[in-house]
């Protein structure tokens, strides 16, 4: 596959994309429209199936929702409001739940710290590139926030074009043949450098997609496959099974 190919891919992509239930962050977007909501909803995710992290979410933010409402714009006072040990309580089982407890409870004081003009007006007056850039920067220095967060948070709740790389993305980029790489941070570098600027939000919510439908880690489901026509790992299958 070559960087010409990008656009029939994002094209396949995007028709498994809505013949499947969103990713849990879009979910959340959807449903709150408040980037505090994505960012809290994305630490929760990480290593995380999304069933679970829905659990999760809908628990937490009930603490902070008008009575009768499901999932309602959840606030860092409301969060600031909840003691470790019942943040931890609310969000069990997600993976790594202790640690995601202690970086919530931290979230309040450190977005008071680095975003004191509010978190959701983050940005405003900068150009979409310098308001990317400046956000992802500033989200990095938030307990409990790595770059796959920070770019995600970036994309979904600001809207604004983020190559957001987790193991899925990393997985079938390079299967692909897309990049070459060894790490995430290693491909979202190389994944701004060849993809168009208006893939950039949807790539990660298509390829999560995707990895988690068809695409995975071990076991892939080739036979088929929409973008068999470009991927190399797919026509290997293929050949492997005609030997």
């Amino acid at each position: 596959m070559t960087v010409k190919d990008i656009p029939a891919l994002d094209r396949a992509l995007k028709r498994e994309f809505v013949a499947h239930a969103s990713p849990i962050i879009e979910l959340i977007e959807a449903q709150t429209h408040d980037p505090f909501c994505v960012l809290v909803g994305t630490i929760l995710s990480a290593r995380t199936k999304d069933q679970c992290t829905a659990g999760a979410v809908r628990r937490l933010f009930a603490t902070g929702a008008a009575k009768g409402e499901d999932i309602a714009p959840f606030t860092p006072a409301d969060l600031a409001r909840l003691t470790e040990k019942q943040i931890e309580k609310l969000i069990f089982p997600v993976g790594f739940y202790h640690d995601k407890a202690r970086h919530l409870k931290a979230l309040p004081a450190a977005l008071e710290e680095h975003f004191p003009e509010g978190f959701a007006h983050a940005g405003e007056g900068l150009t979409r590139l310098e308001q990317f850039n400046a956000l992802v920067e500033r989200l990095c220095l938030l307990p409990g926030v790595g770059r796959k967060t920070a770019n995600l948070t970036v994309a979904v709740g600001f809207d604004l074009p983020a190559v957001c790389v987790d193991v899925h993305v990393h997985r079938i980029s390079n299967r692909l043949g897309l990049v070459k790489t060894k790490t995430p941070f290693e491909t979202e570098m190389a994944l701004r450098k060849i993809v168009p600027v208006k893939y950039w939000k949807t790539w990660n919510s298509h390829l999560v997609s995707f990895g988690q439908s068809r695409c995975g880690p071990i076991r892939t489901n080739c036979d088929d496959c929409p973008v068999a026509k470009l991927c190399p790992s797919c026509r290997q299958t293929a050949r492997d099974k005609q030997r």
